[in-house]
């Protein structure tokens, strides 16, 4: 009963606060603060950078196989696809989330000549109707072509910050930008801790409540009442890369952000009982190991964040997320 319920829950986690969503795009405007020299990279550039980074990206779909991928993904992208494809190859098919639209409704370009860079852009929805996705696209350095990074699906009713027009550009920001509410790096620490103790986070206050936050909470105290029953035990540690975030400032004076947040889910099952993969993506994971008490099983999520001006009086708004399973182990 108790791998019945979980399996339940675990089949909706993978889409949680994110089905059925979708997000407004970010409003275009000129910006003052602009370079005056305008962005090295124009708006049909990205689309052929896009439609080239997806063409690679549906040819592993197609095989099943990430062999060759990081050519177009980089980063969280990276391993979430990876796990995906392999899931994939266990199941027959690819889990619908994983769709990109080849659509934009936004792109926001940077006129940093630095290295690296990154492009922001928001896909159109998917043909069934799924949300729009928030893609990060990475160039590491001159010699390297842009990857994709990361991708968030946009939440129902998220607003998103205005951004300078792509022939104007707007301003990378950085992990230590000053002048917010908070820094991008204590922005993404404390939403790590507000995912793992919800209420009770010292900075849950600081953050407007959200879908992710929401179904993961529910999903957790339902989880821990089968547990209970069955005298099982499980817990979540979320944990925030401090190098995998990428910054945008926006010409309201604050940042949108989107970073890497590791978790890791352990669930341990009562006395004489063993701690099986709860569902497809984890057998598929799982592979032929050999089961125990305690199973973990390790995700990547991808946040999207805003974070206001620091006279705004505003809190932190999550505005998208991406979550996936990684890795499954009994120990």
């Amino acid at each position: 009963m108790l791998r019945r319920m979980v399996a339940a829950l675990l089949a909706c986690v993978a889409a949680v606060g994110l089905s059925a969503c979708d997000g407004q795009p970010p409003s275009v405007e000129a910006s003052s603060s602009a370079s005056q020299t305008g962005p090295d990279l124009t708006a049909s550039q990205e689309k052929a950078i896009r439609r080239r980074i997806l063409a690679g990206i549906n040819a592993a779909n197609d095989s099943r196989d990430a062999k060759g991928l990081d050519a177009y993904m980089s980063g969280p992208a990276l391993t979430i696809r990876t796990s995906e494809l392999s899931i994939a190859k266990a199941t027959g098919e690819l889990d619908p989330k994983t769709t990109i639209p080849s659509g934009a409704v936004q792109t926001v370009i940077p006129t940093d000549s630095g290295w690296p860079r990154s492009v922001f852009t928001i896909t159109t929805t998917t043909k069934d109707q799924q949300s729009k996705r928030l893609l990060v696209l990475r160039q590491d350095s001159a010699r390297n072509n842009y990857r994709l990074w990361a991708v968030a699906r946009l939440f129902e009713g998220a607003q998103l910050p205005k951004f300078a027009i792509p022939s104007i550009g707007s301003s990378l920001g950085e992990a230590d930008d000053s002048g917010l509410v908070m820094t991008p790096s204590d922005a993404v620490q404390r939403y790590a801790d507000v995912l793992q103790k919800g209420s009770q986070s010292d900075y849950a206050k600081q953050f407007s409540d959200d879908y992710f936050r929401q179904d993961l909470a529910t999903l957790a105290e339902t989880v821990q009442k089968g547990m209970e029953q069955n005298a099982g035990t499980q817990n979540q540690t979320f944990t925030a890369s401090r190098d995998d975030i990428s910054v945008m400032r926006s010409t309201d004076g604050g940042d949108l952000v989107v970073a890497r947040i590791d978790s890791q889910w352990k669930r341990s099952a009562g006395e004489g009982r063993k701690s099986l993969p709860a569902s497809d993506a984890e057998k598929a994971l799982f592979g032929s190991g050999t089961a125990t008490s305690v199973m973990t099983v390790t995700y990547v999520n991808v946040v999207a964040l805003y974070i206001p001006p620091a006279n705004s009086g505003k809190q932190v708004v999550a505005v998208g997320a991406e979550r996936q399973p990684v890795a499954v182990k009994a120990s």
